[in-house]
């Protein structure tokens, strides 16, 4: 059998070319809809760097960011390039990461799947003059999900590896049909490079309101980042991954990549509209006769997604970039209901609550997770993502912060009134909408503020369209003393988490305290 390679095909052949394979079914959306099988969320207990000269004293190794020798990358690279060989086809697509062109990367796409490479054509940015062969120092990504590793040959940990090796500029990913590997894998190898170059690599949303202000949405998978900048009053840069330097802030992607679950037209009208010809989503339920998707369907995971490109986005920002950011929000989801829905924080509040990431984890993004939803810590709000050591992130980050004298504040978007599961309640999409549009507008520079015990932070005591009640969280409790014995709970989590930081005694002393 010849195996043909198939090279920059454009969005309907991807689609016709998925289709005749039958690797996914067009919904009644017109978007293509997949199904990724048992893995549908990323898999970090399967994912290495290679440990050489170039990365053996600068990765910050750990569980997440796990060494493999040069020797057993090349052997499953190998393997994994053979066993493609013995397909009839695959494909190929030359793209690029990092809307500033001298921050920018090259990556050669070769994938298994027709709909792979519609995702990473989505996803990643499409150069205006097309690439039809290799470029000196271009990346690679090369993804065979049919091929299964062997974890005692291979010496991974399961029958998937995603593997980057930053000497070869290779990123091997096999064994996963789930496609934001492909996508945070670039994002790994970014948050690698750019410091090098005094860039700041930032897991947010960022958008641009109609005066020409940016603002930067902080948070993990589930907590509002896509939702929150998918804002129909205001330009989006991306919903994801940008990159902020002395010229400004620039998207890494072309596309988007939001969450499904429970999505509603009233609720989130850009993220709907998005939904059309040309589009990828994956593990979403259709009606089996009509094919209309069920958004409230989780039978195959909570991690329903799609990823369309940001043309299918009526406001965004043309260049994909913009000029330094007025505001950041810092979007946290917090469980036990203690924290106020918005609190103004000071330079070194920011750079303490950068460095612990505090959130929840919300809908299945990494496999193994379940269907629950609980408490975590991560690191620079993206800890799976970010090779390098902690503390070069944070530094990053005061810096600019210190440059541009740029505004940040804690947004709730979690529980209220109690604790999760113990009476309280979520904070509803528009009430959080209202904080974010009081922050972003401006409104929250001159109202009066009042300081929340045990956490020391600046709350307002006055957001118009948000009920003054549950500014404060002590006084949204029906119980005063159980929301101070939760808080003292949730303190100590903060205190023993932030001992692994060596930061100076301004930044740890930010932090909340008992007593």
């Amino acid at each position: 059998m010849t195996h043909k390679k198939y090279t920059n095909l454009s969005t309907s052949e991807l689609v016709n070319m998925a289709l005749t394979r039958e690797e996914g079914v067009l919904a009644a959306n017109q978007a293509l809809t997949v199904n990724t099988g048992s893995r549908t969320g990323r898999s970090p207990k399967d994912r290495f760097i290679v440990k050489d000269n170039l990365t053996e004293n600068t990765i910050d190794w750990n569980t997440i960011n796990q060494p493999i020798s040069t020797e057993k990358f090349s052997a499953l690279r190998q393997q994994a390039s053979n066993h493609l060989k013995k397909k009839d086809c695959s494909f190929i697509s030359y793209l690029k990461v990092g809307s500033e062109e001298k921050f920018a990367l090259t990556v050669k796409v070769q994938t298994e799947l027709a709909w792979h490479t519609l995702f990473t054509h989505n996803l990643f940015i499409r150069p205006e003059k097309i690439i039809t062969s290799d470029q000196p120092n271009q990346w690679t990504l090369l993804c065979v999900p049919s091929f299964k590793a062997n974890p005692e040959r291979d010496g991974v940990n399961s029958d998937a590896a995603v593997i980057l090796n930053f000497t070869e500029k290779y990123i091997l990913i096999c064994g996963t049909y789930y496609a934001g590997e492909m996508k945070k894998s670039m994002f790994s190898v970014l948050n690698f490079l750019l410091p090098q170059e005094e860039i700041l690599p930032m897991h947010c949303a960022a958008n641009v309101g109609k005066d020409g202000k940016t603002a930067l949405f902080f948070g993990l998978s589930g907590t509002g980042k896509t939702t929150l900048s998918a804002d129909p009053e205001r330009y989006l840069i991306g919903d994801d991954e940008h990159g902020w330097g002395e010229e400004g802030v620039f998207n890494f992607e072309g596309g988007c990549y939001a969450k499904c679950i429970d999505l509603s037209q009233e609720r989130e009208p850009v993220i709907w509209d998005a939904i059309r010809y040309g589009s990828v989503m994956e593990n979403v339920i259709l009606h089996p006769e009509t094919k209309e998707p069920n958004y409230s369907d989780t039978r195959l995971t909570q991690n329903t997604r799609v990823a369309y490109p940001r043309e299918f986005i009526p406001l965004r920002v043309t260049a994909n970039k913009a000029d330094q950011p007025n505001v950041i929000l810092f979007l946290t989801c917090d469980l036990y209901g203690v924290l106020p829905p918005v609190a103004r924080l000071t330079k070194e509040q920011a750079a303490y609550y950068f460095l612990s990431g505090y959130t929840a984890l919300v809908g299945s993004t990494e496999v193994g997770q379940g269907t629950g939803i609980k408490q975590t810590f991560s690191t620079c709000f993206g800890a799976p993502f970010f090779p390098r050591p902690a503390q070069v992130y944070a530094d990053l980050l005061i810096k600019r912060l210190e440059n541009w004298n740029t505004q940040v504040y804690l947004v709730n978007t979690g529980w209220t009134g109690g604790a999760h599961g113990q009476g309280g309640n979520r904070f509803s999409i528009p009430t959080t909408r209202a904080v974010v549009r009081a922050i972003v507008n401006g409104e929250l520079e001159d109202v009066p503020y009042e300081t929340l015990r045990g956490f020391d932070l600046a709350i307002p005591t006055f957001i118009p369209q948000v009920d003054t009640k549950v500014l404060n969280p002590r006084k949204a409790w029906p119980d005063e003393k159980a929301y101070d014995e939760c808080a003292k709970l949730l303190i100590e989590k903060f205190a023993d988490n932030f001992k692994k930081f060596n930061v100076s005694n301004t930044i740890r002393d930010a932090g909340p305290r008992v007593g």
